[in-house]
This record gives C-alpha cells, structure tokens and sequence, in this order.
C-alpha cells in the first residue's frame, strides 16, 4: 500500500503540527470563488439558451392557471422546500408596484400536517394528503428537486394529475423521474450534476416566471381586483 503521509500532509498540515499558510491558503480560496461564480454563470447562460422558450410556455401555463381564478400549489424536500417557499412568496407578496397579490401555498409550510403525515403513512404522501384536501381541477402544483426522483413530489404529482391540475416541475441533472414520467406538463431541467447549480438555476427561473406571469396577466388584473 502507497504511503500517503506526505500527500495528507500537504492537504492538512494542521495535522502534523504545522500551520497553515495564511498566503497560500488565501490564494486557493480566492481560486475557489473565481471557479465557482464562473460555473455558475456558465450554467445559467447555457440552461438559458437552450430554455427560453420553455420557460415562456411555462408561464403561460401559470397564467391560465390565474386567469381562470385558480391558485398555485408550491412543494419540496430540503433546500428545494426553500425555493417552494420563497415561490409562493413571491406571489403572494410582489415587491413590484401595482402588481396584485396571487394565490401561492406551500405545502411544506404546516409542520403539524407534515409531521402527522410521515409518522402515520409515511413521507411518501406528504404532499399528496394536502393535494386532495385543497386542490381543485384548474389548479396548479410546482415541485422543486435537484434530482428529479422525489418520491412524495411523484406522489402528489400522480394525485394533481388525477385530479385535473396543470403540473410544473423544476429539476436538475437528466431530469429524473419528474422528466421521464409523463406526469409533469411543464418540467424544466438544468443540465449539471451540481446541486448547487441546479438551485442557482431554479432561485432566477422563478424570479423570472413570477415576472412574466404577472406581465401576461396584466389585462387582465382589474378582473380580479387589487388585492395587494
């Protein structure tokens, strides 16, 4: 077997008893932000190239769901349940001057439900409980996973469908099952195998969809009356 003492060495010199070099150690660092915002802007520019369209479909999808007085259903597991979050908040509460607040919901934001739900059935049906109980044909459920493969997203997915519901889905990598089962109407995929890439992605496809719904809905907007 190799000796790899002085190789770990090299990469933990606290280990042996050695300090740090504060210059080298800096320098590394500084290499680290400079490679990893230019990943990130790389895949952004790269996802958005090839999606634009598919992202203005998508809001169009979004704003039928509005149009026709319905609401929008947001979920996700982990840091994804961050973006169903911040989604939902977007539309409930635009930062933009004159534009009208939209049903948004959360479905990971009742811990008591959630909870309830994976001692007593599992986490498989997290979000589909809640599904069945509030949603309606016309409505729209978005879900957020950096895999694609989510069982509970499947879940509710399959239930959403079932029920009449125009489904989104953003996800990252081959798209996982999200992409491949059918079940998805609108499913963008960011093509990178880095999680934290994916959510960067996701965090400025929102912002956009929340922009362009409310741009495609704005002749519409004294219908519903100004809620904000």
């Amino acid at each position: 077997m190799p000796d790899n003492r002085e190789h770990l060495d090299a990469l933990y010199p606290f280990l042996s008893g050695r300090q740090k070099e504060a210059a080298s150690e800096n320098d590394a660092l500084l290499d680290s932000v400079h490679s990893k915002a230019s990943d990130s802007i790389e895949v952004k520019q790269s996802f958005f190239a090839n999606n634009a369209q598919q992202l203005v479909d998508t809001a169009r999808a979004m704003a039928a769901v509005y149009r026709s007085g319905q609401r929008m259903f947001s979920m996700g597991n982990g840091g994804s349940s961050c973006d169903a979050s911040h989604f939902a908040v977007e539309f409930q509460h635009p930062v933009t001057a004159g534009r009208p607040s939209l049903p948004a919901i959360n479905l990971a934001m009742d811990t008591a439900m959630i909870t309830a739900v994976a001692n007593d059935i599992g986490v498989r049906h997290l979000f589909t409980r809640q599904v069945e109980a509030h949603g309606s044909p016309g409505d729209g459920l978005i879900g957020f996973s950096t895999s694609g493969n989510s069982e509970n997203l499947m879940a509710a997915f399959e239930k959403a469908r079932s029920m009449g519901m125009t489904t989104f889905g953003l996800t990252g990598g081959t798209g996982g099952d999200m992409l491949s089962s059918g079940l998805v109407d609108h499913c963008l995929v960011v093509e990178t195998d880095s999680i934290h890439r994916v959510q960067e992605v996701h965090v400025a496809c929102y912002h956009i969809l929340w922009d362009l719904t409310h741009t495609l809905l704005a002749d519409s907007r004294g219908k519903r009356g100004d809620r904000a």
